[in-house]
């Protein structure tokens, strides 16, 4: 009879670790829960055959890199959120339907189109086969299945409501790219229209500047300020100034390759510590956008933590995964400072009113949440609301947006319209 070497939590919450004997995976869970424990993780003992070439003993892997196996294709990247969310709402209707883990697997496995969730899901199933969790087979693969994932099934597992938990999660995920999808779609036109302006005004400076600047040349009279700076940037972008240009095209190649210096030269100053906090602690400040990313913030990380208290993973280990996913290093910072407070068995909600992150309408509600002892509710209520804002912020940002680049654009196209036509005027004024 196989033996399973097992982690569980007793009543207390306290971990426990040892060995038993059953026939398979499931009978091992059953056994452990007759003696009063919570497994967490379950895994068949591998035994080390005679002869020497077998595998590792006593749950040792083994280091040598296996091939790929039968249905694994090439693939690089991760999984998409959308696909993410599809496979979560096709593995939640399977177990509601009460078929078994491993057979679930199975049919999501063969129905998958070649890419990195199935190669995850060719292991996945190989693991549970073999007697691992489902979360623990999860866990090994971190491009397809995250830290939040693994954490929200393994809490499904061991409550034994993993259809329910997949539901939930399924929502979860798809609420999270709702947002996303909604704030990326607001931002569309704005870029292009700003990206279209830009090609033109280039277009003006690389061919239309140069023909009025042969027709100045021929005015014997000095230029205006603006002509003068409006031709000088011409010839800089063309190549064709005389103390600021090295070759042909010099400044219009450093105008193509600033936005990419600059994305790179943020992303290193987001990777320090210190680089982070100073970014995201201006994102928070600036007009109009600031409120934006503020909400959608608030609403990721109430959410979030509300859906884990509410699939029954610890409130600490809650915490820390909501930190970790939370995307700002000030939120990030002020849910440490909750984590210490609630694991010295102290407030929840008195850390986040001295950090100053949070309205204070969601620090009410996260008071009332911990009083009633409905915080996971509060939390998600705290989301719906914020997600709603979002909505009218979105809304709110790119009506004003439409105003703001009707004046950009059309200061600059006056700009260039002045700058070409002052040195006519005066030139007619000179003649008259």
């Amino acid at each position: 009879m196989p033996t399973y070497q097992y982690e569980a939590l007793n009543d207390a919450g306290k971990p426990h670790k040892g060995t038993i004997s059953a026939a398979n995976s499931e009978e091992a869970i059953a056994r452990i829960r007759s003696q009063g424990y919570f497994p967490t993780s379950v895994r068949e003992q591998k035994v080390k055959k005679k002869g020497g070439g077998g595998a590792a003993a006593s749950g040792k892997a083994v280091t040598a890199s296996a091939p790929k196996k039968k249905g694994q294709t090439f693939a690089i990247g991760g999984v998409s959120g959308k696909l993410l969310t599809l496979f979560t709402r096709q593995l939640s209707t399977l177990q509601d339907a009460g078929l078994p883990i491993l057979r679930s697997c199975a049919i999501l496995e063969q129905q998958a189109k070649p890419g990195p969730l199935k190669n995850a899901l060719i292991d996945v199933h190989e693991d549970i086969s073999s007697g691992s969790s489902l979360s623990d087979a999860m866990a090994k693969h971190p491009k397809a299945f995250d830290t939040l994932y693994c954490k929200m099934i393994s809490a499904g597992e061991v409550g034994g409501v993993l259809d329910l938990i997949l539901q939930r999660l399924a929502e979860f995920l798809e609420k999270a790219a709702r947002l996303k999808r909604q704030i990326i779609g607001a931002m569309i036109y704005p870029a292009a229209v700003i990206s279209v302006a830009a090609l033109i005004v280039l277009g003006i400076m690389v061919f239309i500047v140069p023909k009025f600047e042969d027709i100045f040349e021929d005015f014997d009279t000095d230029m205006p300020a603006l002509t003068v700076f409006l031709i000088d940037f011409s010839k800089w972008i063309g190549g064709r100034h005389p103390v600021y240009s090295n070759f042909a095209g010099e400044g219009l190649l450093y105008l193509l390759i600033s936005p990419i210096v600059i994305f790179f030269a943020f992303k290193l100053f987001r990777k320090s510590s210190i680089g982070k906090y100073i970014s995201d602690w201006v994102a928070l400040r600036l007009p109009v956008m600031g409120q934006l990313v503020k909400k959608t913030t608030i609403a990721r990380f109430t959410r979030t933590l509300g859906t884990l208290i509410n699939a029954g993973v610890p409130i600490l280990d809650a915490i820390n995964i909501t930190r970790d996913t939370t995307g700002n290093q000030i939120y990030a910072n002020a849910l440490d400072a909750i984590h210490d407070s609630v694991r010295q068995g102290e407030s929840f909600a008195e850390p986040l009113r001295v950090s100053k992150v949070c309205d204070t309408l969601v620090i009410n509600m996260i008071d009332v949440g911990e009083e009633t002892g409905d915080l996971d509710k509060m939390l998600l209520k705290i989301a719906d609301n914020y997600d709603e804002e979002v909505d009218v912020a979105v809304a709110s940002l790119v009506s004003l947006l439409e105003p703001i680049m009707v004046v950009l654009l059309g200061g600059i196209v006056g700009f260039i319209v002045l700058a070409l036509f002052l040195p006519m005027i005066k030139l007619m004024q000179a003649v008259m």
